[in-house]
């Protein structure tokens, strides 16, 4: 490929990078005007109001469910900012710290407290299932990208990085996908809502491993070192 076409898919995908981004951000901002009301602890509101007065009065579930709202937030954004390579070049230890506070907030408050709701989730065993294997998933690729990172093989951290932000978006997928299969596909409330309690991060999983495929870690720390001499921050 000649190196000016080369040189404008580059910034294409840059900028593509920075759209995703955006998005991501759009939905965080959203979803945070849906969180805040949850803190005034009205049993009532909003999700909580399709919960059991049983489950409503159980510690494990009020516990898992304001703190998984809360880190949820604070993981998708931290996770966004990470798909800029700009952010890297100008920043590099801003980078490193969002990143820290990703995997941090992810392993230690997201997904237990992920794991928690799974045990109450409406929908069966399919969709408590569907739930757990999502937290199981998420954790395993968020530490395993953190271990990466710790022995400085870049690539495979980028890799298991985007495999990890793949599970923390599927959140935006999960709401975009009920949209379409309730409203465009016809299908009943309890089937897209089983449906997307899979197909919200499996899917997500499936994109990501195809951008791996296609060299995503070499063109992100490309476009973040500017060489082939990768380095850490200092």
């Amino acid at each position: 490929m000649p190196a000016t076409i080369n040189r404008n898919f580059h910034i294409f995908l840059e900028n593509l990078l920075l759209v995703v981004a955006a998005s991501i951000l759009a939905f965080a901002c959203l979803m945070g005007t849906k969180i805040i009301p949850y803190f005034s602890f009205n049993p009532l509101h909003g999700f909580l109001g399709t919960k059991t007065d049983a489950v409503l009065d159980k510690p494990l579930f009020q516990g898992s469910f304001y703190i998984h709202i809360a880190s949820s937030w604070f993981a998708m954004t931290t996770g966004a900012l990470q798909l800029i390579p700009a952010l890297y070049r100008r920043w590099p230890l801003l980078h490193r710290w969002l990143g820290l506070v990703y995997v941090l907030v992810i392993l230690v408050l997201a997904c237990p407290s992920g794991l928690g709701l799974a045990i109450y989730a409406n929908g069966g065993l399919a969709a408590r299932v569907g739930f757990t294997f999502q937290c199981i998933v998420w954790w395993l690729f968020t530490w395993q990208a953190w271990q990466y990172a710790r022995q400085k093989q870049w690539e495979k951290h980028a890799n298991a990085m985007l495999r990890s932000l793949a599970v923390t978006t599927a959140a935006m997928s999960l709401r975009t996908e009920s949209y379409i299969l309730f409203y465009y596909l016809g299908t009943k409330p309890i089937e897209t809502y089983l449906t997307v309690t899979w197909l919200s991060w499996v899917g997500n999983l499936f994109v990501a491993d195809v951008l791996i495929y296609l060299g995503w870690a070499a063109f992100m720390l490309k476009s973040m070192f500017g060489s082939d001499n990768f380095k850490t921050p200092t």
